[in-house]
């Protein structure tokens, strides 16, 4: 779990700004998780991974700053996908819903709009934030 949501991100960040130093411009973008914010009894390693992929991203984007490179994370929240079907099917769910505002589940089009304003020159002056994609389910 940390060697594919924490570390791969770190060396994949790292070697495409290597590229970026040398263009001096250049945009990171992380997909975390609202689970860098909280703790689950289910998925331990997965919390810990994406917390420290959000710090990663801070600190990432403090150190390509000069360079004219902003880096940023995009925490989906309930996203329907393959891997989250199973929990669709179970009292979990229920769960989403209610602390969910929005009172649904997102899906990968929900995360388009965000990744493309990070990716484009309308967030020249937004770096180290992580960006809630999740239907308010954070605010509560």
């Amino acid at each position: 779990m940390i060697e594919t949501n924490l570390n791969a991100c770190f060396l994949f960040s790292r070697l495409a700004a290597r590229s970026m130093v040398q263009r001096r411009s250049g945009k990171i973008i992380n997909i975390a998780s609202e689970y860098a914010l909280f703790g689950s009894c289910f998925n331990t390693s997965y919390c810990v991974a994406k917390g420290a992929l959000v710090q990663l991203t801070k600190s990432m984007a403090i150190e390509v700053a000069p360079f004219n490179i902003q880096a940023n994370a995009i925490a989906p929240g309930w996203i329907e996908t393959d891997l989250t079907a199973p929990v669709k099917t179970i009292p979990l769910n229920d769960e989403i819903l209610l602390r969910t505002p929005a009172g649904c589940w997102g899906t990968p089009d929900d995360l388009a709009g965000t990744a493309v304003y990070l990716a484009s020159r309308a967030s020249t002056f937004v770096s180290g934030t992580t960006i809630f994609v999740d239907g308010g389910y954070a605010v509560r």
